[in-house]
């Protein structure tokens, strides 16, 4: 073999595998933004839910309005989030507003029995349970990710075209113990 045909063999080896870990980080990131879009269909379904359970309460619980028009901040204030960590403050007010707003319905004795307002309480249920699912979900394929940028040789290549590391969804415990469904 000449000394030639070794380079090229070479190179051709290089560039193909410089185009197979390009592919694979686009790979990667397209699959954590979808993770991400899951969330936020699964917190647009929340959303969603919520006006419903407040007009539902709202029928019992006339007086109640400071509580109403927290939860309905609450839910603006998630709804307009634009970075994940605002997303994570947001949620978690959103959360505590939903816990005074089921509490409110503790002391209606109707309402608690109301058709309307279990189903209600159901499907909030669901969905917390689903976008709990859809965080983990992205936090794998961020982690995922991260670590092929990470890894040598890929962070050349990940260097080279600007990849770059994309941040978890954390809750802290304060956050923890907000998020946990309403009883």
């Amino acid at each position: 073999m000449s000394p030639t045909l070794i380079l090229v063999i070479v190179v051709v080896a290089v560039a193909a595998w410089a185009i197979l870990a390009y592919n694979r980080f686009v790979t990667l990131r397209n699959r954590s933004a979808e993770a991400w879009s899951d969330v936020e269909v699964q917190m647009k379904r929340r959303y969603n839910l919520i006006p419903n359970l407040v007009e539902t309460v709202k029928a019992y619980a006339k007086h109640e309005s400071s509580t109403f028009e927290m939860v309905t901040k609450a839910r603006g204030a998630a709804m307009g989030a634009s970075t994940l960590a605002e997303h994570a403050t947001a949620e978690n007010m959103l959360s505590s507003t939903l816990k005074s707003l089921f509490a409110v319905s503790e002391a209606y004795p109707d309402l608690k029995a109301n058709q309307n307002f279990l189903q209600l309480q159901d499907e909030l249920r669901d969905a917390e349970d689903k976008i709990q699912a859809s965080w983990r979900f992205y936090n794998s394929n961020v982690r995922d990710y991260n670590t092929a940028l990470q890894h040598f040789p890929g962070n050349l290549i990940g260097g080279v075209f600007h990849f770059t590391t994309k941040e978890f969804f954390e809750l802290t415990e304060a956050d923890a113990a907000a998020r946990e469904v309403p009883k």
